[in-house]
């Protein structure tokens, strides 16, 4: 998740002992010579107007349940689903009962909605809800996509989809197995700019791309907060925002890399830093030649997604948050409408759940287990001192 509030999850944390104890991207270009603000205005046209010609049920909206009540949910996709044309808020998992209280009164939501960690699994008995969003810190997805996935309901979880490859591949089977779609929370993949410079990378609109910056980082706050806690979020700021860096350079290349080196910085902060990194640098190589650098930081904000190209160059920045973006191009500004990432994400989501299609592979689960395994693959690289080779 991609937040940078210094909020903690402490409320529901006490509550939750009870609960139940390689790779290849897909293109997201156009496979047409479109232009994008045309082919956007398209889509956007269906996605104002709940009745359109392509839209398999129309008016019918899917139920959500958030599962998690942080910043995220409270700040970001509770909000977002107020604006949504194929999904609503249907329910809500905490383990606070203060916050149960509020949310029903905020969102009308029912009481028989509501659920909180040990309850959960009745969920199944609930016609009123289609798909469970899971916004939990980074250890405890599993358990609740592989619960969600056992009552029953598609599963929307965000990223990165767990700490190991492991548990990546649990959590898909566990989908499968129940006959049930996985998503993860790949926001930016329906977001306008990013879109964009896919389109520019993937079509070598500027030549082949010759080299990335691709660095996402920012200044953390509370230190007792459960991203600075490794065993649930898995590492620092590579578990956190890095994870953007990774996509970044992935889906500009379109390719998989092929080896990684790391390097982890001094801490400037080690009492603050005493579980986790404080600051990463990486590269990848990719089968065209081409090369990234990355930085990742919970010291400093850093935002930027830049391609140098045989013929030119472009660019994102700031490249990887909630907007809105702004893009450049060696020819000039990248000139796109401004769309609230979480709506367009779920709604997009949800279109193709509603239409009866199977969700398209940059945002399932096979897709998270790639960025896992990179994830993994940067650390073994930083700790060892030596260049990982990848399966690419």
């Amino acid at each position: 998740m991609h937040n940078k509030s210094a909020n903690t999850r402490r409320d529901f944390l006490r509550h939750l002992g009870a609960s139940a104890s390689a790779l290849s991207l897909p293109l997201l270009s156009y496979a047409d010579n479109l232009t994008y603000q045309r082919e956007y205005n398209r889509v956007h046209s269906l996605v104002t107007n709940p009745y359109g010609t392509e839209l398999g049920q129309p008016g019918r909206k899917l139920g959500i349940a958030l599962v998690g009540l942080g910043y995220y949910s409270s700040g970001r996709l509770a909000p977002a689903l107020q604006e949504t044309q194929y999904c609503r808020l249907a329910g809500i998992v905490t383990g606070t009962p203060a916050k149960a209280d509020e949310w029903m009164k905020k969102y009308n939501i029912p009481k028989e909605n509501v659920y909180d960690y040990k309850t959960f699994d009745r969920i199944a008995d609930n016609k009123d809800i289609d798909v469970v969003y899971v916004v939990l810190p980074n250890s405890m997805h599993e358990e609740f996509v592989i619960r969600a996935a056992q009552a029953g309901k598609h599963v929307i979880c965000e990223k990165p989809m767990a700490i190991f490859p492991k548990a990546c591949q649990n959590m898909i089977d566990a989908c499968k197995k129940a006959n049930k779609q996985l998503a993860v929370g790949y926001r930016l993949h329906y977001e306008p700019f990013t879109k964009e410079v896919i389109r520019l990378g993937q079509e070598k609109v500027f030549g082949p791309v010759k080299f990335i910056e691709s660095s996402d980082g920012f200044r953390v706050g509370d230190p007792k907060q459960w991203r600075m806690k490794k065993a649930m979020a898995g590492g620092g700021p590579l578990m956190d925002v890095g994870i953007y860096a990774v996509q970044g350079s992935r889906y500009v290349t379109g390719e998989e890399p092929i080896s990684v080196t790391a390097q982890f910085s001094p801490k400037t902060e080690p009492q603050k830093f005493t579980e986790v990194e404080e600051t990463m640098f990486w590269q990848f190589q990719f089968p065209s030649g081409a090369v990234s650098n990355s930085t990742t930081s919970y010291t400093a904000g850093i935002e930027r997604l830049r391609a140098s190209c045989e013929k030119g160059w472009f660019e994102l920045s700031p490249a990887f948050g909630y907007g809105p973006l702004k893009g450049m191009t060696s020819k000039g500004p990248i000139e796109l409408p401004h769309v609230n990432h979480q709506a367009v994400h779920m709604d997009g989501i949800c279109k193709d759940l509603l239409d009866g299609k199977t969700l398209p592979n940059h945002v399932t689960g096979e897709e998270g287990l790639k960025d896992v395994t990179l994830l993994q693959a940067i650390y073994q690289a930083a700790e060892t001192g030596r260049k990982i080779t990848l399966k690419g």
